[in-house]
C-alpha cells in the first residue's frame, strides 16, 4: 500500500521561500507523474505543479509560475516543492499526489494516492 507523508510546512513572511517535501514509502515512485495541490480556506483543492516520470516535463500553475519548482529523486522516493516569493494568498494546505496517468496533469481525478497534507501560513 503507497503512503506519502509530506512535511516542511509553516508560518512565514510574504517574500518568503519554504521547501516541503514529499516521502513516498510503499511503491516505487519512479514510473508514476507526481504532483503537488493546495487547498486554500473554503476553496477546492487545486493542481498547482506536477512531474513527469523522466524528471523534465512540468505543468504549472499560472497562479506559480516563476515561483515555484517541482523536483524529484527517485533513488529516494521523494518529491520536493520549492516556494519563493511567497505571498498570502499561498496560504492553504499543500497535498503531495501519485498520478494515475502517464501525463502530467493538474486535474485531481488524475490521481490515485494523496498525503495528509501540510499548512503552509503566509502573513505579515
Amino acid at each position: 500500500q503507497v503512503r506519502l507523508q509530506e512535511s516542511g510546512g509553516g508560518l512565514l513572511q510574504p517574500g518568503g521561500s519554504l521547501r516541503l517535501s514529499c516521502t513516498v514509502s510503499g511503491r516505487d515512485i519512479s514510473s508514476a507523474v507526481m504532483g503537488w495541490f493546495r487547498q486554500a480556506p473554503g476553496k477546492e483543492r487545486d493542481g498547482i505543479l506536477c512531474i513527469s516520470t523522466n524528471n523534465i516535463n512540468r505543468e504549472y500553475a499560472d497562479s506559480v509560475k516563476g515561483r515555484f519548482t517541482i523536483s524529484r529523486d527517485n533513488a529516494k522516493n521523494m518529491v520536493y516543492l520549492q516556494m519563493n516569493s511567497l505571498q498570502p494568498e499561498d496560504t492553504g494546505v499543500y497535498y503531495c499526489a501519485k498520478g494515475l496517468l502517464g501525463t502530467c496533469q493538474l486535474r485531481p481525478n488524475a490521481y490515485n494516492a494523496w498525503g495528509q497534507g501540510t499548512q503552509v501560513t503566509v502573513s505579515s
